[in-house]
């Protein structure tokens, strides 16, 4: 039962970066005044470029640990395909809703992913769940709440 949770957890240890990313992308753009557009292409941007360098980070950091060649590309396509999951999962939010409700949406479904994932992660390594939890949610609240904030600063003074 263990080894599954551990299994589990090679797989979506890179979706917490792309659920904060993409939430806090939705609500700052929202927050200043953005129309789906730019957010949707924004949030495709995400999807490509920044999960294939944050791959690629991973790759040479298992290649710097003297890992050989399979693991280092195995756990780089693992992260990027949860990451392109988690990042197509928020497109999907932001075509289906209006931007203020895709806003809401958005905050919803990262927290419930974020909590998601923190819970698998830390079943995995056979930690207490519910301390890591609530360290995980206030960081991606306070980074939430500071790409609001940037967004309604944008949108005042631009």
């Amino acid at each position: 039962h263990k080894s599954e949770f551990r299994k589990l957890a090679n797989y979506i240890f890179g979706g917490s970066a792309a659920i904060i990313t993409n939430t806090s992308f939705i609500v700052g753009l929202g927050s200043a005044g953005a129309g789906k557009g730019p957010i949707l292409g924004g949030l495709l941007t995400f999807a490509l470029a920044d999960n294939i360098s944050d791959s690629l980070a991973i790759h040479l950091y298992k290649e710097s640990e003297g890992a050989g060649i399979k693991l280092p590309f195995f756990a780089s396509a693992l992260n990027f395909f949860a990451r392109l999951l988690t990042s197509l999962s928020f497109v999907a939010i932001v075509l289906m809703f209006s931007v203020p409700h895709s806003v809401t949406v958005a905050i919803v479904w990262g927290l419930f992913l974020l909590i998601l994932v923190s819970y698998l992660v830390t079943k995995s390594r056979s930690q207490g769940s519910l301390s890591e939890i609530i360290k995980h949610v206030l960081v991606a609240v306070i980074v939430i709440a500071l790409s609001r904030f940037v967004g309604y600063l944008i949108s005042e003074h631009f």
